[in-house]
Formats: C-alpha cells, sequence, structure tokens
C-alpha cells in the first residue's frame, strides 16, 4: 500500500475532519442561490448580493482552513496558539457566511441588520487566525 512519512498532528486531522464534512453544507448554500438566480425565491439585490458572498466565503475559507491545517503542523506553536493557527480560519469560515446570511435575513431587506456584527467577529477570527500561523510559520 501507500506509505507517508507525513501525517497530520492528531488536533488538525480531527479540525480537517470537521471542515471536510461542512462541505455539505456550502452545497446546500450553491443549491439555494440556484433557486434565487431561477426566480424561485424572491430576494433583493442586495439579499442576493450578500448570499453570493456568504456562499462565496463559505467555500474559500474551508479551502484556506484545510491548507492552513498542514501550515500549522510545520510550526513549533502549541497549546492555546497552536489552537488559534489551526482553528481561527475554520471558525471565521462560520462566522463570516453566518453573518452574510443573518445579516440579510427578513423579506425585503435592502441593507444588513444587526446580525451584521457575525460578520465582523469572522474577520477578526479570521484575522487572528492568519497572523498567528503566519508568526509561527516564520518562527519555526
Amino acid at each position: 500500500m501507500f506509505e507517508s512519512t507525513f501525517a497530520l498532528s492528531d488536533a488538525s486531522r480531527s479540525i480537517a475532519g470537521i471542515v471536510l464534512l461542512t462541505i455539505v453544507t456550502i452545497e446546500f448554500g450553491g443549491t439555494f442561490l440556484v433557486k434565487v438566480t431561477s426566480g424561485k425565491v424572491p430576494l433583493t439585490e442586495f439579499q442576493k448580493s450578500f448570499s453570493r458572498a456568504g456562499h462565496g466565503h463559505a467555500g474559500v475559507l474551508v479551502i484556506l482552513s484545510l491548507i492552513g491545517l498542514v501550515l500549522a503542523d510545520a510550526t513549533a506553536l502549541t497549546g492555546f496558539w497552536g489552537w488559534i493557527a489551526r482553528a481561527g480560519v475554520p471558525l471565521a469560515a462560520i462566522l463570516m457566511s453566518g453573518g452574510f446570511f443573518a445579516a440579510m435575513a427578513g423579506q425585503g431587506r435592502t441593507e444588513p441588520n444587526k446580525a451584521i456584527a457575525i460578520l465582523y467577529l469572522g474577520a477578526a477570527s479570521l484575522a487572528l487566525g492568519v497572523v498567528t500561523l503566519g508568526i509561527g510559520l516564520l518562527a519555526a
């Protein structure tokens, strides 16, 4: 069989498994967008743009999450900072995409509601995760 000298840490392997399972929710979001673009779900232009942004951020950040897990295992980060480097981007994927969808919720909405705060929490999580990972890689 295939033998490799590379192995993910237990933490990265667990997070990667969870992240891969979230792809099903991204697929569900894609079917929602198909309904939106075919006119089966009436949304304002604002809601359409936030739906696209939420879906796009989810997909891109999930891919970045998986790459980040491999990179995190190339650092000497452990404990709290190791978890920040591993979980910051996956958490951002959830918060940012969720923030876009939550902020557009409500019939006929033309501007974000107060749930936009979730999007900003996600942006903070993304920044903290990638900065920690970047510093960890530079220091390794």
